[in-house]
Protein backbone atom coordinates (compact mmCIF):
# COMPACT_ATOMS: atom_id res chain seq x y z
CA UNK A 1 0.00 0.00 0.00
CA UNK A 2 1.16 3.50 -0.86
CA UNK A 3 -0.13 6.85 0.99
CA UNK A 4 0.35 9.77 -0.54
CA UNK A 5 -0.01 13.16 1.21
CA UNK A 6 0.78 16.47 -0.42
CA UNK A 7 1.99 19.03 2.57
CA UNK A 8 2.71 22.74 3.11
CA UNK A 9 3.44 23.77 5.87
CA UNK A 10 2.26 21.56 8.47
CA UNK A 11 4.51 21.20 10.53
CA UNK A 12 1.63 21.07 13.63
CA UNK A 13 -0.32 18.02 11.96
CA UNK A 14 2.59 15.75 11.30
CA UNK A 15 3.44 14.91 14.67
CA UNK A 16 -0.24 13.89 15.09
CA UNK A 17 -1.04 12.78 11.73
CA UNK A 18 2.22 10.01 11.15
CA UNK A 19 1.88 8.19 14.31
CA UNK A 20 -1.29 7.58 13.66
CA UNK A 21 -1.24 5.98 9.90
CA UNK A 22 1.47 4.22 12.15
CA UNK A 23 -0.70 2.46 14.45
CA UNK A 24 -3.36 1.96 12.07
CA UNK A 25 -0.93 -0.42 9.76
CA UNK A 26 0.51 -2.09 12.42
CA UNK A 27 -2.33 -3.07 13.86
CA UNK A 28 -3.76 -4.57 10.69
CA UNK A 29 -0.01 -5.46 9.49
CA UNK A 30 -0.17 -4.37 6.54
CA UNK A 31 3.32 -3.49 4.45
CA UNK A 32 2.83 0.40 3.64
CA UNK A 33 4.90 3.22 2.15
CA UNK A 34 4.17 6.74 2.98
CA UNK A 35 4.99 9.56 0.31
CA UNK A 36 4.86 13.28 1.35
CA UNK A 37 5.42 15.38 -1.28
CA UNK A 38 6.20 19.05 0.39
CA UNK A 39 5.27 21.53 -1.63
CA UNK A 40 7.78 23.82 -1.04
CA UNK A 41 6.89 24.66 2.90
CA UNK A 42 8.02 27.64 4.64
CA UNK A 43 7.87 26.21 8.18
CA UNK A 44 9.68 23.09 9.61
CA UNK A 45 7.61 20.59 7.60
CA UNK A 46 10.94 19.39 5.38
CA UNK A 47 12.95 19.13 8.64
CA UNK A 48 10.56 17.07 10.16
CA UNK A 49 9.80 14.69 7.50
CA UNK A 50 13.15 14.09 7.30
CA UNK A 51 13.42 13.11 10.92
CA UNK A 52 10.24 10.67 10.38
CA UNK A 53 11.75 9.22 7.57
CA UNK A 54 14.63 7.53 10.17
CA UNK A 55 11.73 5.72 11.55
CA UNK A 56 8.85 5.02 9.44
CA UNK A 57 8.98 3.87 5.82
CA UNK A 58 8.69 7.49 3.89
CA UNK A 59 9.96 8.98 0.83
CA UNK A 60 9.92 12.69 0.48
CA UNK A 61 8.69 14.73 -2.55
CA UNK A 62 10.78 18.20 -2.27
CA UNK A 63 9.72 21.27 -4.58
CA UNK A 64 11.57 24.14 -3.84
CA UNK A 65 9.09 26.75 -4.49
CA UNK A 66 5.40 26.70 -3.36
CA UNK A 67 3.55 24.98 -6.81
CA UNK A 68 -0.14 24.10 -5.87
CA UNK A 69 -2.13 20.95 -4.89
CA UNK A 70 -2.05 20.16 -8.65
CA UNK A 71 1.20 19.80 -9.30
CA UNK A 72 2.04 18.25 -5.82
CA UNK A 73 -0.59 15.33 -6.69
CA UNK A 74 0.35 14.84 -10.27
CA UNK A 75 3.54 14.11 -8.63
CA UNK A 76 2.77 11.96 -5.94
CA UNK A 77 0.69 9.79 -8.36
CA UNK A 78 3.62 9.64 -10.82
CA UNK A 79 6.12 8.94 -8.58
CA UNK A 80 4.11 5.99 -6.59
CA UNK A 81 2.79 5.06 -9.96
CA UNK A 82 6.49 4.35 -11.52
CA UNK A 83 6.83 1.89 -8.17
CA UNK A 84 3.63 0.57 -7.43
CA UNK A 85 2.46 -3.17 -9.01
CA UNK A 86 -0.68 -2.80 -10.56
CA UNK A 87 -2.50 -4.95 -7.07
CA UNK A 88 -0.99 -2.25 -4.91
CA UNK A 89 -3.41 0.26 -3.11
CA UNK A 90 -2.96 3.79 -3.26
CA UNK A 91 -4.72 5.86 -0.71
CA UNK A 92 -4.47 10.00 -0.71
CA UNK A 93 -5.58 11.67 1.91
CA UNK A 94 -4.63 15.50 3.43
CA UNK A 95 -1.83 16.24 5.19
CA UNK A 96 -3.57 18.36 7.84
CA UNK A 97 -5.13 15.62 9.81
CA UNK A 98 -8.89 16.62 9.32
CA UNK A 99 -8.76 12.94 7.39
CA UNK A 100 -8.37 10.15 9.93
CA UNK A 101 -6.55 7.46 8.79
CA UNK A 102 -8.95 5.08 11.23
CA UNK A 103 -11.46 4.75 7.84
CA UNK A 104 -8.46 3.61 5.81
CA UNK A 105 -9.77 -0.50 6.29
CA UNK A 106 -13.22 0.75 5.31
CA UNK A 107 -12.22 2.05 1.92
CA UNK A 108 -9.57 -0.63 0.87
CA UNK A 109 -12.83 -3.07 1.89
CA UNK A 110 -14.83 -1.64 -0.22
CA UNK A 111 -11.78 -1.96 -2.93
CA UNK A 112 -12.11 -5.34 -2.58
CA UNK A 113 -15.73 -6.16 -3.37
CA UNK A 114 -14.21 -4.93 -6.94
CA UNK A 115 -14.44 -1.53 -7.27
CA UNK A 116 -11.42 0.80 -8.45
CA UNK A 117 -11.72 4.15 -6.50
CA UNK A 118 -13.68 4.08 -3.60
CA UNK A 119 -14.39 7.61 -1.83
CA UNK A 120 -14.45 8.49 1.85
CA UNK A 121 -17.85 10.34 1.63
CA UNK A 122 -19.31 13.00 4.33
CA UNK A 123 -22.95 12.04 2.54
CA UNK A 124 -23.27 8.63 2.96
CA UNK A 125 -25.18 7.10 5.91
CA UNK A 126 -22.77 7.60 8.84
CA UNK A 127 -20.69 10.26 6.86
CA UNK A 128 -20.51 13.94 8.33
CA UNK A 129 -18.09 16.55 9.43
CA UNK A 130 -17.13 18.34 12.53
CA UNK A 131 -15.63 21.83 13.00
CA UNK A 132 -17.31 23.64 9.60
CA UNK A 133 -19.35 26.01 9.83
CA UNK A 134 -22.83 26.14 8.33
CA UNK A 135 -22.11 28.79 5.63
CA UNK A 136 -18.97 26.40 4.88
CA UNK A 137 -20.99 23.53 4.92
CA UNK A 138 -24.15 25.00 2.51
CA UNK A 139 -21.10 26.07 0.00
CA UNK A 140 -19.66 22.48 -0.02
CA UNK A 141 -22.91 20.93 -0.85
CA UNK A 142 -23.91 23.38 -3.48
CA UNK A 143 -20.32 22.32 -4.88
CA UNK A 144 -20.83 18.66 -5.03
CA UNK A 145 -24.30 19.07 -5.98
CA UNK A 146 -23.10 21.09 -8.64
CA UNK A 147 -20.86 18.11 -9.53
CA UNK A 148 -22.88 15.45 -9.27
CA UNK A 149 -25.44 17.44 -12.15
CA UNK A 150 -22.62 18.09 -14.86
CA UNK A 151 -20.18 14.87 -13.70
CA UNK A 152 -22.91 12.36 -12.83
CA UNK A 153 -20.81 9.01 -11.97
CA UNK A 154 -22.93 6.15 -10.76
CA UNK A 155 -22.45 5.90 -6.61
CA UNK A 156 -20.71 9.12 -6.10
CA UNK A 157 -22.04 12.08 -4.21
CA UNK A 158 -18.60 12.99 -2.39
CA UNK A 159 -16.46 14.87 -5.83
CA UNK A 160 -14.56 17.30 -3.29
CA UNK A 161 -13.08 15.04 -1.09
CA UNK A 162 -9.88 14.29 -2.00
CA UNK A 163 -9.57 11.06 0.63
CA UNK A 164 -10.01 7.86 -1.94
CA UNK A 165 -8.01 5.05 -2.27
CA UNK A 166 -7.30 3.86 -5.61
CA UNK A 167 -6.08 0.59 -7.40
CA UNK A 168 -2.64 1.18 -8.46
CA UNK A 169 -2.93 -0.27 -11.80
CA UNK A 170 -5.76 1.99 -12.29
CA UNK A 171 -3.39 4.93 -12.15
CA UNK A 172 -0.62 3.59 -13.89
CA UNK A 173 -3.03 3.12 -16.85
CA UNK A 174 -4.48 6.71 -16.56
CA UNK A 175 -0.55 8.55 -16.82
CA UNK A 176 0.18 6.03 -19.50
CA UNK A 177 -3.21 7.23 -21.75
CA UNK A 178 -3.65 11.24 -20.24
CA UNK A 179 0.12 11.52 -19.95
CA UNK A 180 1.01 15.14 -18.37
CA UNK A 181 -2.86 16.07 -19.21
CA UNK A 182 -4.18 13.60 -16.57
CA UNK A 183 -4.22 16.32 -14.47
CA UNK A 184 -4.40 19.37 -17.01
CA UNK A 185 -6.14 22.11 -14.94
CA UNK A 186 -3.52 21.74 -12.34
CA UNK A 187 -3.01 25.51 -11.69
CA UNK A 188 -6.93 26.19 -10.81
CA UNK A 189 -6.43 25.51 -7.55
CA UNK A 190 -8.15 22.15 -5.86
CA UNK A 191 -9.81 21.15 -9.42
CA UNK A 192 -7.85 18.17 -10.03
CA UNK A 193 -9.18 16.64 -6.89
CA UNK A 194 -12.78 16.38 -9.42
CA UNK A 195 -10.59 16.14 -12.53
CA UNK A 196 -8.76 13.08 -11.72
CA UNK A 197 -12.36 11.27 -10.94
CA UNK A 198 -13.69 12.17 -13.93
CA UNK A 199 -10.72 11.22 -16.03
CA UNK A 200 -10.93 7.31 -14.28
CA UNK A 201 -14.68 7.02 -15.20
CA UNK A 202 -13.84 7.77 -18.80
CA UNK A 203 -11.67 5.40 -18.53
CA UNK A 204 -14.48 2.63 -16.88
CA UNK A 205 -13.41 3.17 -13.44
CA UNK A 206 -16.05 1.42 -11.12
CA UNK A 207 -16.80 4.14 -8.11
CA UNK A 208 -17.93 3.61 -4.83
CA UNK A 209 -18.14 5.24 -1.29
CA UNK A 210 -17.72 4.65 2.18
CA UNK A 211 -19.42 6.65 4.94
CA UNK A 212 -16.52 9.36 6.82
CA UNK A 213 -16.39 12.13 9.42
CA UNK A 214 -14.40 15.11 8.09
CA UNK A 215 -12.25 16.53 11.23
CA UNK A 216 -12.49 19.94 10.38
CA UNK A 217 -12.19 20.60 14.14
CA UNK A 218 -8.82 18.99 14.40
CA UNK A 219 -7.16 21.18 11.26
CA UNK A 220 -4.27 23.21 13.00
CA UNK A 221 -2.30 24.67 9.58
CA UNK A 222 -4.04 27.67 7.34
CA UNK A 223 -6.71 26.26 4.88
CA UNK A 224 -4.69 25.85 1.21
CA UNK A 225 -7.79 26.48 -0.49
CA UNK A 226 -8.59 29.72 -2.79
CA UNK A 227 -12.07 29.43 -2.80
CA UNK A 228 -12.23 31.56 -6.21
CA UNK A 229 -9.73 29.80 -8.34
CA UNK A 230 -11.26 26.54 -7.36
CA UNK A 231 -14.70 27.55 -8.44
CA UNK A 232 -13.22 28.97 -12.05
CA UNK A 233 -11.57 25.84 -12.41
CA UNK A 234 -15.17 24.09 -11.82
CA UNK A 235 -16.21 26.40 -14.16
CA UNK A 236 -13.35 25.68 -16.60
CA UNK A 237 -13.98 21.78 -16.51
CA UNK A 238 -17.04 21.89 -16.69
CA UNK A 239 -16.78 23.99 -20.06
CA UNK A 240 -14.10 21.79 -21.20
CA UNK A 241 -15.50 18.80 -20.66
CA UNK A 242 -19.19 19.55 -22.21
CA UNK A 243 -18.20 21.93 -25.52
CA UNK A 244 -17.97 21.75 -28.46
CA UNK A 245 -19.33 18.34 -29.45
CA UNK A 246 -18.86 16.43 -25.74
CA UNK A 247 -15.30 17.85 -25.45
CA UNK A 248 -13.27 15.93 -23.30
CA UNK A 249 -16.14 13.26 -22.69
CA UNK A 250 -15.89 12.64 -26.08
CA UNK A 251 -12.60 13.11 -27.69
CA UNK A 252 -10.90 10.53 -25.08
CA UNK A 253 -13.39 8.18 -25.20
CA UNK A 254 -12.95 8.42 -29.06
CA UNK A 255 -9.22 7.63 -28.31
CA UNK A 256 -9.42 5.08 -26.36
CA UNK A 257 -11.86 3.36 -28.68
CA UNK A 258 -9.33 3.34 -31.50
CA UNK A 259 -6.23 2.38 -29.09
CA UNK A 260 -8.84 -0.73 -28.31
CA UNK A 261 -9.39 -1.57 -31.77
CA UNK A 262 -5.98 -1.79 -32.44
CA UNK A 263 -4.81 -4.13 -30.11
Amino acid sequence: MYITLPAYNEEKSLPTLLPKIEQVMNELAWEYKIVVCDDGSKDSTREMLANYAQSLPLDIIYHKINRGLGETERDLFEYVADRAQPDDVVVRLDCDDTHEPSFIPDLVAKLDEGFDVVIASRFQPGGGQLGVSTYRAFISRCANLFMKFFFPIKGVKEYSCGFRAYRAGLIKEAIAFYGNNFLQLRGLGFTGTLEKLVKLKILGAKCAEVPFVLRYDQKQSDSKMISSITTLGYMVMTVMYHWPWGGWRNRYKQILKELQAEK
